[in-house]
């Protein structure tokens, strides 16, 4: 008898060029860039065009679809009427799922699938994305949104009009280079959502909403805010050593460790442990940073685990000032990019995603009337 992988682990479902894993040696790349060096002399904006285009852009094809975005920042009024009425009772990741799909009335290319349309709808996503995630958290918190700065690359201009003052070239660079990190990363739960939905047709506005959901969850998505809550609870040195064994004891998840992937250590996870290192001696305040670190030598002592993408990423997000209910949508700000990527390379060479369960239910029985039950 064969034994069947649980949650299709290793079962290579589709032919892609967009990434490259190799999880026993801690290797990912983007079109054949490693991730370092991408991280190190690449800009988000760089990177997107990358994986929507299968190369690295010219200085001229750079500047075009830096403008291109630039262009597409702005919303529509009516997104912000929606926001006024949910954002006070939901969730921003609800708010951003609900606000996303909304925004597909409004695209010019709207009832229009094709690549090409496709492309451009992927490129107001991108855009738009933290406009409408920044805008909806100051109106749930009884603010304005504040127009986008046209100064800005997409990092700084999100920081921006989160907060309405301008972000430092350190704060800039730091989220920069994290979008750079969680744009894109194979198969997972949520791009493996959208590429069935595009599967079937279906417009980028359904796919994209329905990896939104998907990344929602606190196994995807939502482990870096869970792991910020861990330190919190935490909140000192000394006791972490106590803290993770009574979370092993009680067999808790302890978050922002292990990987479906990664056998080592995630080489993301290397580069933003660097940036929070650095965002800690500028801030002058380097106390999450180095109980992170405590965090992450404990659990490698006692577990034999290494952190995952989640980890740092709570530490960067939070010397950043991004409010905790923001980590997971700026995660999904980052991966519009990667869905969007993988929708374009499903519908060029389409064929419907349709699995089959292996059935372990009753066999055959006999039906019986309601009078004879």
């Amino acid at each position: 008898m064969s034994i069947k992988p649980s949650g299709l682990r290793g079962v290579e479902v589709a032919d892609s060029s967009i990434c490259f894993i190799d999880g026993e040696k801690g290797v990912l790349r983007y079109y054949g860039y490693p991730i370092q060096e991408l991280a190190e002399q690449s800009s988000f904006e760089e990177s997107v065009y990358l994986l929507w285009n299968g190369n690295l852009p010219t200085k001229a094809e750079l500047a075009n679809f830096e403008g291109q975005l630039l262009e597409e920042r702005s919303v529509p009024d009516y997104a912000w009427t929606i926001a006024e009425e949910i954002s006070h009772r939901t969730l921003p990741m609800d708010s951003m799922r609900t606000l996303i799909s909304g925004l597909s009335g409004a695209d010019p290319d709207d009832g229009d699938d094709t690549i090409e349309a496709s492309r451009r709808k992927a490129s107001r996503l991108l855009a738009k994305t933290p406009t409408l995630v920044a805008g909806a958290y100051r109106i749930a918190q009884g603010k304005n949104p504040i127009p986008p700065d046209g100064g800005l690359n997409l990092a700084g201009n999100f920081l921006y009009m989160l907060t309405g003052e301008q972000p430092s070239a350190t704060a800039i660079r730091a989220l920069d280079v994290a979008l750079i990190l969680h744009a894109e990363h194979e198969l997972n739960a949520s791009t493996f959502a959208a590429r069935v939905i595009a599967a079937t047709l279906t417009d980028m506005y359904s796919a994209v909403t329905g990896a939104i959901g998907a990344l929602k969850g606190p196994l995807h998505g939502g482990a870096n805010a869970a792991a910020l809550q861990m330190l919190k609870e935490i909140r000192t040195v000394d006791r972490v050593e106590s803290e993770v064994q009574a979370r092993l004891d009680r067999r808790d998840l302890i978050m922002g460790f292990g990987h479906a992937v990664y056998k080592t250590i995630d080489p993301r996870a290397l580069v933003l442990k660097e940036m929070a290192a650095q965002l800690a001696e500028d801030n002058g305040d380097a106390r999450l940073y180095e109980l992170s670190v405590k965090v992450e030598e404990v659990v490698m002592d006692q577990k034999g685990l290494n952190p995952n993408v989640d980890f740092y990423s709570a530490s960067v997000y939070s010397d950043l000032k991004i409010p905790v209910e923001l980590f997971t949508p700026v995660f999904g700000i980052s991966r519009m990019s990667g869905w969007a990527a993988h929708i374009l390379e499903q519908i060029s060479n389409n064929r419907i995603i349709r699995p089959r369960t292996n059935y372990v239910g009753k066999e055959q029985r006999e039906y019986r009337s309601l009078s004879g039950r």
